[in-house]
């Protein structure tokens, strides 16, 4: 029976292996797998291909790696300093090292599923996920410039991440810290953080023009980075980031302190003073590193026999107090900066049905 157009051939060979091959437009394209099934498969990627563009996908002899350097490129124009930094970070611990040598017309669902299963195997937490997320945009341009049929991270299980429910201080713990920690240089930070519910960047990117001392307030429109050598000023993923943020007579009074203390730094650095204008700085006055404050964190917790906490831990911490005293979700979630009241929701559901249930 003679096969009709675009049916495609498909036989063993004397290897044992079995090749499939389509041609269209004058174009052969030829695939192998070690079973019939495998080469139907590829076969079968090949005639919807066709059909959908009426061409054949063409990779050559591109690999895995070839097509991220080729994304990423395409991608940085688009992209902010740190979310570019982090995708490189991704494909060069996450999937460079599994596939990036491949050839892209050989890249299976299966063989990216092992991938994915290998870094859950690690402990990894987030990094499946993350992974799933930047390869499937990576191979979304592949298929789109035509190098592939389809996308093989279509066809897999996407890894899910379920972030771990946050410890946070008992009321006992929290006045310990309060009454504990006032001499470290770093407990102005502290205590904002967990007036404000400001995360880290946010507050390290604060500027002194920022605080309203009238009206109590903070204007929060940046976030502060370290992007290899440089120093960098982000904006925030979404507009909501970008609000002003009422604080508690505790969290002025960090502020004077901050403001007394490093007018103290300035006058013993001399010309060594480099002046940035920012809120929370070294004792140069340059930029404050984050790990500086974590680390800072961590250890006058373990001195003060207290749960540790991130620095993020009290930014959670200050949307807890929040909901717990019954504040509405859209409130809580305007003040963190949350895109949405969805995300608040995701992240604190069970503070808000502790309180349901106390109601």
């Amino acid at each position: 029976m003679a096969r009709s157009r675009g049916e495609g051939t498909i036989f063993q060979r004397k290897d044992s292996r079995w090749q499939a091959s389509l041609q269209v437009n004058g174009v052969r394209r030829t695939v192998y797998g070690r079973t019939r099934q495998k080469a139907y498969q590829k076969l079968a990627r090949l005639q919807r291909q066709a059909a959908k563009s009426g061409a054949l996908p063409d990779s050559g002899t591109r690999t895995i790696n070839d097509l991220l350097d080729a994304w990423l490129e395409m991608a940085a124009p688009t992209l902010k300093p740190r979310t570019f930094a982090d995708y490189q970070q991704t494909c060069r611990l996450y999937i460079r090292p599994h596939l990036g040598r491949l050839r892209l017309d050989r890249l299976t669902p299966d063989r990216v599923q092992r991938v994915y299963t290998n870094l859950q195997h690690q402990g990894l937490k987030r990094a499946p996920a993350k992974a799933h997320a930047v390869f499937h945009r990576a191979l979304k341009l592949a298929v789109l410039w035509g190098w592939l049929a389809e996308n093989p991270t279509d066809r897999v299980i996407p890894p899910k991440y379920q972030p771990e429910r946050k410890e946070v201080w008992t009321p006992w713990e929290l006045h310990a810290f309060l009454s504990g920690a006032t001499g470290h240089w770093l407990y102005p930070i502290w205590v904002l953080a967990i007036a404000s519910g400001c995360r880290l960047g946010e507050l390290r990117a604060l500027r002194w023009d920022d605080v309203d001392w009238g009206k109590g307030t903070i204007y929060i429109s940046k976030g502060l980075q370290r992007i290899g050598s440089q120093w960098v000023r982000t904006d925030p993923k979404t507009k909501s980031g970008i609000r002003t943020v009422s604080l508690p007579s505790e969290g002025v009074t960090a502020l004077r302190t901050q403001k007394t203390q490093q007018a103290e730094w300035r006058a013993q650095a001399g010309d060594d003073w480099r002046e940035w204008g920012l809120v929370f700085t070294q004792w140069t006055g340059e930029p404050l590193h984050g790990a500086t404050v974590a680390h800072g964190l961590k250890r006058e917790c373990e001195r003060l026999g207290i749960t540790p906490l991130t620095p993020h831990g009290l930014r959670h911490l200050h949307a807890s107090l929040l909901l717990g005293e019954g504040l509405p979700v859209p409130v809580v979630s305007a003040r963190l900066g949350h895109a949405n009241p969805g995300i608040t929701m995701a992240v604190y559901a069970h503070e808000v049905n502790r309180g349901d249930k106390t109601a």
